[in-house]
C-alpha cells in the first residue's frame, strides 16, 4: 500500500518550491510591457532581418533591467530562427575592467579563439572587424548577428579613449555587420559620460525603467502570485509558459535549478493541500493588517528584487511549529524591516537637532529635495521658533554646532566638486540623507518630546 504524503513533507516541498521560485525564476518578468516589447523587437530585428541597433536600458538598481533582458532572451531563444542566427556576448563593467579583457572575453564567447590564434592586429578596430568577418557566411543576410549586452555600461565609459564603445557603435551605425549593442546601467546621466565621437555614433535610443507612481495594487498581485502554489491546470501549462532555455542565457547550474527546483511537477502537491494553502494566501491579501504592512514596505522601496528577498525570509521561517504564513509573521517581518538603525540614532538626538532635521524635511518637501545650507535651515527654524514656547532665544553658534553634529552623524552630507569646498561652512550646500518616513518614525517614538514639535513635523504649515 502506497504511503500517503504527510503534512510535514507537503510543507517541506512547499517551502523548497517557493524559495526556488523567489530566487531562480528569472524567466518571468512583471510589468513594463511597453519597455519589454521595445527590447524584444530590437533583438528580434537584429537576428531575423540583420538590422544593426544600439540602445541603453536605464533604471535604478533592483528595478529589473537584467531580469527583463533575460526574460526576452528566454522567449527568443526558444525560437529556432533566433537561436540559429544570433550569438550573445555578455560583458560586465565590474569584470571586464579594460578593453583588452573585454575583447578577450568576447572572442571566447564567439568561439573564435582558434581563428585569432597567432594573428597580430594593428588596432582594436581591426581585431573587432576580423571577429565579425569570421561570422559571415557568404552574404550579409547569412551573416550571424551578434548581440552585445554591456552590464554596468557606465563603467565602460571610464576605459581609455572609450575604444570598445566607439568601435561597437561605429559598426552598428555603419552596418558593417549585423550587431546590436544593448547597455544596462543605473546611471540616468550616462549619455553625458560619452565622448563626443562616441556619442555621435550612438543611436540615442534610451529605454527607461522607472518605479511606477501608484503600483501598490500590482504589489498585492505580486505577493499573491509569488506565494500561491500552482493548481493542476497551471502545472499542465508549465512547459508552455517556461520554454526550453538555451545555455547561452543561463549557466548549467542555473538551468538545473530552474528545471528541477522550479518545476512544480517534481513536487506532486496534493490538490487538497494546494487549495488550503492558496485560500490562506487569499485571506492574507484581504486582511487590512497585511495590506498596511505591505503598504509601508512599498512606500519605503518600490523595487521587486528586495521585496522577493523579504518574501524569501518569510517562507524560510516556515517549520512544524509555524506551518503557514500568518498575519503575525508578516507583521513581525514588517517590524524587522522598519527597524532602522538611523531611526534609533535619530531618536537619541537632542531636541534642537530634531528641530533642525524637521526644518530640513520641510525644506526638502517644498523644493523637491533640493540641497540646502545652514542659513536656509536657520531661517526656517527661526520662523517656527519665534512662535514656539520652548525653543525661543537659542543663539546662532549653538544652532550651528547642532547642525555640524548632524553632519558628523551623516544625517546630512555636503555636496562635493566644482569649488564647493572653498565656500564658508554656513553656505556650503548639503543634502538630507534621511527619508521622510525615518524622520516621522523617530519623532513619533521619542519620549518627552514637546507636543508642538511633534505637531510641527506633521504640519503642512512650514
Amino acid at each position: 500500500m502506497r504511503k500517503m504524503p504527510s503534512v510535514n513533507s507537503d510543507l517541506d516541498n512547499t517551502r523548497r518550491f517557493l524559495k526556488a521560485r523567489l530566487l531562480t525564476d528569472r524567466a518571468s518578468f512583471h510589468g513594463y510591457e511597453a519597455e519589454r516589447l521595445q527590447i524584444y523587437d530590437l533583438l528580434k530585428r537584429t537576428a531575423e532581418h540583420g538590422e544593426s541597433n544600439s540602445a541603453l536600458l536605464l533604471g535604478p538598481r533592483g528595478i529589473g533591467k537584467t531580469t527583463l533582458v533575460t526574460s526576452v532572451l528566454v522567449e527568443l531563444l526558444s525560437k529556432e530562427t533566433f537561436h540559429r542566427n544570433s550569438l550573445i556576448v555578455y560583458l560586465n563593467g565590474l569584470i571586464h575592467i579594460d578593453d583588452r579583457l573585454a575583447l578577450k572575453s568576447a572572442t571566447a564567447q564567439m568561439n573564435l579563439e582558434n581563428a585569432v590564434d597567432g594573428k597580430v592586429f594593428g588596432s582594436f578596430a581591426e581585431n573587432l572587424a576580423f571577429l565579425l568577418e569570421c561570422l559571415k557566411a557568404g552574404d550579409r543576410k547569412k551573416s550571424k548577428s551578434v548581440i552585445f549586452l554591456l552590464e554596468e555600461f557606465d563603467l565602460f565609459c571610464s576605459h581609455h579613449n572609450q575604444t570598445l564603445l566607439y568601435n561597437l557603435f561605429d559598426v552598428a551605425q555603419s552596418a558593417q555587420a549585423p550587431i546590436c549593442v544593448l547597455g544596462l546601467t543605473a546611471r540616468l546621466d550616462v549619455i553625458e559620460l560619452l565622448e563626443k565621437r562616441v556619442k555621435s555614433r550612438f543611436s540615442h535610443r534610451q529605454i527607461f525603467l522607472l518605479p511606477p507612481e501608484d503600483g501598490f495594487e500590482e504589489r498585492l498581485e505580486l505577493f499573491g502570485s509569488l506565494l500561491k502554489l500552482p493548481t493542476e491546470q497551471e502545472v499542465s501549462t508549465f512547459e508552455a509558459t517556461h520554454p526550453t532555455i538555451s545555455p547561452e542565457v543561463l549557466s548549467n547550474d542555473e538551468l538545473t535549478l530552474l528545471r528541477n527546483l522550479f518545476n512544480p511537477r517534481k513536487y506532486n502537491f496534493p490538490s487538497k493541500w494546494v487549495t488550503q494553502w492558496n485560500r490562506t494566501i487569499e485571506k492574507l491579501l484581504k486582511s487590512s493588517e497585511v495590506q498596511t504592512v505591505l503598504q509601508n514596505m512599498y512606500e519605503y522601496d518600490v523595487l521587486e528584487g528586495p521585496f522577493r528577498m523579504l518574501l524569501f525570509e518569510l517562507v524560510n521561517g516556515l517549520d512544524d511549529e509555524h506551518p503557514s504564513i500568518t498575519i503575525e509573521s508578516i507583521q513581525q517581518l514588517g517590524e524587522s524591516y522598519e527597524s532602522d538603525d538611523k531611526v534609533k540614532l535619530l531618536m537619541g538626538s537632542s531636541v534642537l537637532e530634531i528641530c533642525l532635521v524637521i526644518a530640513m524635511k520641510h525644506h526638502s518637501e517644498i523644493y523637491d529635495r533640493d540641497p540646502f545650507n545652514f542659513e536656509m535651515i536657520l531661517t526656517r527654524f527661526g520662523k517656527w521658533a519665534n512662535s514656539s514656547s520652548s525653543m525661543q532665544g537659542i543663539e546662532r553658534p549653538v544652532v550651528l554646532k547642532a547642525f555640524e553634529h548632524l553632519k558628523q552623524l551623516e544625517f546630512i552630507a555636503p555636496l562635493t566638486g566644482g569649488g564647493l569646498a572653498k565656500v564658508q561652512k554656513e553656505y556650503q550646500l548639503h543634502r538630507l540623507m534621511l527619508t521622510y518616513g525615518q524622520i516621522h518614525q523617530a519623532v513619533q517614538r521619542m519620549q518627552f518630546l514637546p507636543t508642538e514639535i511633534t505637531q510641527w513635523e506633521i504640519s503642512s504649515l512650514v
